[in-house]
């Protein structure tokens, strides 16, 4: 059978549809080849959070398909993800050597789609329709087959989409409306892990915290999220849980109070703040105050002390002025965060901030990106000195291991 090499960018999510991408190919046959100089198909899944990340995507499909034209012109070669749910067809348009474009919505038909066109049964698919009930379409995982041979830890996708609608992000528009898989499935599938060998769980989603908002009540005071979290945490063998992107907004005291009783929950957040300017959050349709912000991290630390905290920021917003960005220094040393994702504003396709005025100039984002990632790489080195010496737990890192 041929061979398939499959390249990742992006956010664990996008590895998690990868991974499900890849077992299906398996379980028809094909193999996973060690690299695209040996494979018989190449698929890039693409990310469109930032404009860096399709550039890169764009350049590396341009690349193949002027290398693989003339020396192996047989090869198959195909977009899927976020980038291939914006652009569509357009991706064929602008690269002809493209043969596959799959959307968001469809990764579980990625594998019948190189069957067809492999056998000349098509000469080109582009599929970005939406799907009712993709979102429990990605289940199948490699694990303990070639790819990943005895692995401990696994990501578990819990819903799709995204209803926030912050005005600088994409997501919305290449993922759709938040739609979230039954608990009693997802449940299925961790104990399936956990069989297999799995000792910590990831719980992936755009929005993790919205889990089940629009399909599950409430229960003792329980989100539909917290409700799976106590589900899972009574799995048998499993060890750790783990879960990414939450909001801000989902930190409700239910699940801050989860972190007191449930043991298996690892004792680290992710809070992707972005602005520490309250003007600039409601630019942004963030839904929280800094104030607020804080509180949740007050609160967090009550429960664990050490919880370790690591963020999204975002310099360089459209209008961000100078007393703005030094609110958010000033919260980035407040907080004290064990590490972060600091990123420069890129204006994305169809959303509000790229049609904002008072665009900041390239070099004045590049100047507020180096002095923040000075002051956070700053508080990390600190923080990581005063742990020299001492014997830590591995779940009270910052980042997932």
């Amino acid at each position: 059978m041929p061979s398939v090499f499959l390249k990742t960018y992006g956010c664990q999510m996008n590895e998690r549809d990868s991974e499900a991408v890849a077992a299906q190919l398996v379980a028809k046959g094909y193999a996973l080849a060690a690299s695209e100089a040996v494979a018989d198909v190449v698929l890039l899944n693409t990310c469109s959070v930032r404009d860096n990340a399709e550039q890169k995507a764009l350049s590396k499909m341009e690349n193949l398909a002027g290398q693989f034209r003339k020396q192996r012109p047989g090869v198959l070669l195909g977009f899927l993800g976020c980038m291939a749910q914006s652009r569509g067809r357009e991706l064929i348009d602008q690269l002809p050597d493209v043969d596959l474009v799959v959307g968001t919505q469809k990764f579980h038909r990625v594998a019948d789609y190189v069957d067809d066109l492999l056998a000349g049964r098509r000469d080109k698919i582009v599929d970005t329709e939406e799907e009712r009930g993709s979102e429990a379409t990605i289940k199948e995982h490699l694990l303990n087959g070639a790819a990943k041979a005895k692995a401990v830890t696994a990501f578990v996708s819990i819903m799709q989409g995204c209803n926030q609608y912050c005005t600088f992000c994409i997501v919305p528009y290449t993922r759709g409306l938040e739609r979230s898989r039954m608990i009693e499935d997802i449940v299925a599938e961790c104990r399936e892990l956990v069989a297999r060998g799995v000792k910590e769980i990831t719980l992936l989603g755009q929005i993790v915290t919205s889990f089940g908002k629009r399909d599950i009540p409430e229960r003792e005071g329980k989100s539909a999220f917290v409700q799976l979290l106590d589900a899972v945490h009574a799995i048998e063998g499993l060890e750790r849980i783990r879960f990414t992107s939450p909001h801000p907004k989902g930190y409700g005291p239910d699940l801050v109070e989860a972190y007191a009783r449930l043991p298996k929950l690892v004792e680290s957040a992710h809070l992707p703040v972005q602005s520490g300017s309250d003007r600039v959050l409601k630019l942004m349709h963030r839904g929280y105050t800094r104030a607020r912000f804080l509180e949740i991290i007050r609160q967090l630390r009550a429960v664990h002390p050490e919880m370790g905290l690591t963020t999204d920021i975002i310099v360089g917003f459209p209008g961000e002025t100078d007393a703005d960005f030094a609110e958010t220094l000033s919260l980035a040393r407040e907080v004290e965060f064990d590490n972060a994702f600091v990123f420069k504003y890129s204006p994305r396709r169809d959303t509000p901030a790229a049609a904002m005025p008072n665009q900041l100039p390239e070099e004045l984002i590049e100047a507020r990106h180096a002095q923040l990632l000075a002051v956070i790489n700053e508080i990390a080195e600190r923080k990581n000195k005063a742990c020299e010496g001492r014997v830590l737990p591995s779940s009270r890192l910052g980042w997932r291991i």
